[in-house]
């Protein structure tokens, strides 16, 4: 008897299993058997986002980011209106220079849907220490931002459609300067009546990868 049907059903059988110990929890991040986890391969379909966990971690204890579904009263301070225009697949990081403890009232739309990641680098401490705050897709959003400690603070956008998106911000509040990040470098925005900028600085800091 030939043992061709016996080879055949075990390269099934071997496919199957490799699919459901390996390929499933690597690819989509479902893990029936625990293997996955073991093995480490759902960190390759939903890797750690330890930035954002150390943001979570915090507004767990301290009231950072509060929103809103409408715009909200101007915080007492500096205002600060900012537009860009994002090409298809373009990104842009806008930070603000902000003590610790001085709220921003802020309200940003674009004329479509943005991935964003609201976030913080801390003087002290710098990138490796990183705070995100909230992530994820939207054309719009509302509401006031407490800085947990001083150093730049603000938003990471790209545009991933095909079409143009204009972005409008406007804030008020504490923020003593602002910095535009772009694929051909920073620039900086001194704003009209802020208080002197706080020392410091972030090294090594870069625009964000639209990967992150």
């Amino acid at each position: 008897m030939s043992k061709a049907p016996y080879v055949a059903a075990g390269v099934a059988l071997t496919g199957a299993a490799l699919a459901v110990f390996v390929i499933l929890p690597a690819e989509t991040g479902w893990d029936p058997t625990g293997v996955g986890e073991s093995l480490g391969l759902t960190e390759i379909a939903e890797p750690t986002n330890m930035e954002l966990e150390r943001g979570m971690a915090r507004m767990e204890t301290q009231e950072v980011l509060t929103l809103s579904d409408t715009p909200l009263p101007a915080s007492e301070g500096v205002t600060d209106v900012w537009e860009y225009e994002l090409l298809p697949f373009e990104s842009v990081e806008f930070k603000y220079t902000i003590p610790e403890g001085q709220p921003m009232t802020f309200h940003w739309e674009g004329t479509g849907t943005l991935a964003y990641d609201m976030h913080a680098h801390p003087f002290e401490g710098g990138v490796e220490m990183t705070e995100s705050y909230s992530v994820g897709e939207a054309q719009e959003m509302n509401g006031i931002y407490t800085p947990a400690f001083t150093g730049i603070h603000g938003w990471f956008w790209e545009n991933r459609s095909m079409d143009n998106v204009t972005l409008r911000l406007e804030a008020s509040g504490g923020m003593t300067q602002a910095t535009v990040f772009t694929s051909a470098g920073e620039v900086d925005r001194p704003l009209e009546g802020a208080a002197e900028a706080p020392e410091g600085s972030v090294e090594g800091h870069a625009m964000q990868s639209g990967e992150s």
